[in-house]
C-alpha cells in the first residue's frame, strides 16, 4: 500500500506532551496516530454496519406489525405467568435442596462440622 503524508496543525504544547507520552510507551507519535486512525476507521465501519442491521430489523418488525403478525398483550401475559410459575417452582426446589425453605431450619449434612442454613 502506498504511503502518503498527513499534515495538520496542533497546539505545540499538545504535540510535545503527546510525543513525551508516546515515548513513555516506547512508541512514536506517528505510530500511535496511525493506530488511532486505523481503530477509528474500523469503529466507524462497525458502527455503520450495526446501524444498517438495526434499521433492517426495525423495518422488518414494522412490516410484520403492519401485516398483523403480532402477539396480543393477553398472550404475552399468559406466557409470562407460565414462566413465572416455573421459575418459582424451580426456586422452591432449589431452596428445599439446600434446606433454605424456612429460616432457622437445618437439614443434616452428614458432616457434623458443616451446618446447612
Amino acid at each position: 500500500m502506498a504511503e502518503t503524508t498527513f499534515t495538520f496543525q496542533v497546539d505545540e504544547g499538545l504535540k510535545d506532551a503527546f510525543a513525551e507520552a508516546a515515548k513513555g510507551s516506547d512508541r512514536t507519535g506517528a505510530e500511535l496516530l496511525r493506530d488511532f486512525m486505523r481503530d477509528y476507521v474500523r469503529d466507524q465501519v462497525e458502527a455503520a454496519a450495526c446501524d444498517r442491521w438495526f434499521r433492517r430489523e426495525a423495518e422488518a418488525a414494522i412490516a410484520e406489525a403492519d401485516a398483523g403478525n403480532v402477539i396480543s398483550s393477553d398472550d404475552v401475559e399468559a406466557d409470562a405467568d407460565i414462566w413465572r410459575a416455573e421459575m418459582q417452582r424451580r426456586l422452591a426446589a432449589l431452596l428445599r435442596e439446600n434446606c433454605l425453605d424456612a429460616p432457622g431450619t437445618q437439614k443434616p449434612t452428614g458432616n457434623s462440622s458443616l451446618h446447612c442454613c
